[in-house]
């Protein structure tokens, strides 16, 4: 039986929906994974985009509230940004609760390719924490 991963972020528009694309792809044998906001926005293009770079399609993800996701068995809720954390600090059913943030790449400014730039160095960032987190359990 799988164990049940949720990622949560604010707007559930890039972070929590790139650490569920990888989780999904990487570690789906293992995990079934959920992402969820605490409010409804878009799943962000750039997030899309740089999945896609790195052969992980979420074109497909659509951005959720985390109601949505209560009572569906979640044991592993994992916060990725600050404010979510401040909004949510209870999710009902969950065994554990991990708070790891993660810089809001939506709100990188500059040229396309420093923000781009900016949301690959995010990707990068929780692969490099995925790993290291759940490849061993």
């Amino acid at each position: 039986m799988k164990k049940k991963i949720l990622f949560i972020c604010t707007h559930n528009s890039a972070r929590s929906q790139m650490a569920e694309g990888y989780m999904n792809a990487k570690y789906g044998d293992r995990y079934e994974v959920f992402s969820g906001g605490t409010e409804v926005t878009r799943v962000h293009p750039r997030a899309i985009e740089v999945m896609k770079e790195i052969g992980i399609d979420i074109s497909g993800h659509r951005s959720k509230l985390i109601d949505d996701l209560f009572g569906k068995g979640i044991e592993t809720v994992v916060t990725v940004c600050d404010s979510a954390q401040k909004a949510c600090p209870f999710f009902p059913g969950a065994q554990e609760v991990i708070y790891q943030s993660f810089p809001d790449p939506s709100a990188f400014t500059g040229s396309d390719e420093e923000v781009r730039a900016g949301f690959r160095k995010v990707r990068d960032e929780i692969i490099r924490w995925i790993d290291a987190t759940f490849a061993k359990i």
